[in-house]
């Protein structure tokens, strides 16, 4: 990416976080939103885009609890704006920076707001108070969904899971390798929810979701909102924190289907093989440059095929990669170092953002900061759409 067009993360900031907090989905993206503006120093009218990351496109109707990116502007009087984007679609925080970074070097918007809001009791309530009519299955989910593949920890979890390991020998101790290594991370992690450390016992003994995916391998879920704040390098000097740039990004979506069935029989065809790829198209760093990696855990075989993906280790090698020990805060590539989704709460991404920034900054992470990190890289979403960002410190 030429230097005059790279674009700097400049605030990071969370909202109050935790499994039933009682606040609903304006009240956590003004916290966090807040947060993120208190963290550089950058006041509403220096800001002219917002981007709003908030549910799951069917899911969550309009009610008493909708909010969009304009609702977002008027609410922290944000104004004028000259851009603004509400992603209702899909898991995944990368939808709201890859439109922050594309607004800001087209010249739309100079400096932009990005916010990832999940609310569990209220998308809850929503869905027991609505009134559906039975259930009818049309297009390719007819031929998946009546013979149980309904949820995604069938679709791009179990499966995919399933297929590395009948392929390439992975086990299940491996999977638990990365889980209690990223658990030791969240132990430093006062943000973290889920701090006690685990062991192998714990793992193996925690039980099946569907098989071979285990409780302790799914993300937790919680009410929380993210946010970060982009804008222009020129920009970026004139505020309180350390500005960290956007060396490269990407975006891929492979298939329609649920569970991209069809490509079960080569696991390098899902999104996030191609999404690295272009990633590494569009600069001249190498996987070896990195210092740290953040990889969406919605499922721990997420984990493993972003560690394939991204090239860190050869096709079919995650499970021994982890297993050695590599991917853990004293490894070669410390992977997750703030805990993850399942330690931090379900984030859809967004943690791995402010996690990237936070080491690149060199002085905010506590015990759990890698040393002299200057680059990192942040994963998100698996399946059928997935992306990466690229970041360095200079």
């Amino acid at each position: 990416m030429a230097k005059r067009d790279r674009v700097a993360a400049i605030g990071v900031g969370y909202s109050t976080t935790g499994r039933r907090t009682g606040l609903n989905r304006r009240q956590l993206v003004a916290q966090a939103a807040k947060a993120a503006m208190a963290d550089c120093g950058i006041s509403p009218d220096q800001i002219d885009g917002v981007v709003l990351h908030a549910g799951v496109a069917g899911a969550e109707p309009p009610g008493l609890d909708w909010i969009d990116a304009l609702d977002v502007a008027q609410m922290l009087g944000i104004t004028p704006i000259t851009f603004y984007n509400s992603d209702q679609g899909g898991p995944a925080y990368f939808h709201a920076a890859i439109s922050a970074i594309a607004a800001i070097q087209s010249g739309q918007a100079h400096t932009v707001l990005t916010v990832r809001v999940i609310n569990q009791r209220l998308s809850s309530a929503e869905e027991r108070d609505s009134v559906q009519g039975p259930m009818r299955i049309s297009g390719d989910s007819q031929f998946t969904m009546p013979f149980g593949s309904v949820t995604p920890i069938q679709t791009i979890a179990a499966l995919p899971a399933q297929r590395h390991m009948e392929r390439y020998g992975t086990t299940e101790e491996q999977f638990g390798a990365h889980v209690i290594a990223q658990r030791a991370n969240a132990v430093l992690n006062d943000e973290a929810i889920m701090r006690d450390p685990l062991t192998m016992d714990d793992y193996l003994n925690s039980r099946y979701v569907s098989k071979p995916v285990r409780l302790l391998d799914c993300d937790y879920p919680v009410d929380s909102a993210s946010a970060v704040i982009y804008t222009t390098e020129e920009r970026s000097r004139d505020f309180a924190k350390k500005p960290v740039f956007v060396e490269s990004a990407a975006a891929s979506a492979t298939d329609i289907l649920p569970a991209g069935f069809e490509k079960l029989h080569d696991l390098n065809m899902n999104s996030p093989y191609h999404a690295a790829k272009t990633l590494w198209s569009r600069t001249d760093l190498k996987p070896s440059d990195v210092d740290c990696a953040q990889l969406y855990d919605g499922f721990t075989i997420i984990v493993f095929q972003w560690l394939e993906a991204l090239g860190f280790c050869g096709e079919g090698e995650a499970g021994s990669f982890v297993e050695s020990g590599a991917t853990r805060l004293d490894g070669s590539l410390p992977v997750n170092t703030d805990g993850g989704a399942c330690n931090v709460g379900r984030r859809h991404g967004a943690n791995f953002c402010i996690e990237s920034i936070r080491q690149l900054r060199g002085n905010e992470s506590g015990a759990r900061q890698v040393k002299d990190a200057e680059v990192a890289v942040w994963a998100n979403a698996t399946g059928p759409f997935s992306g990466a960002v690229l970041m360095t410190a200079d």
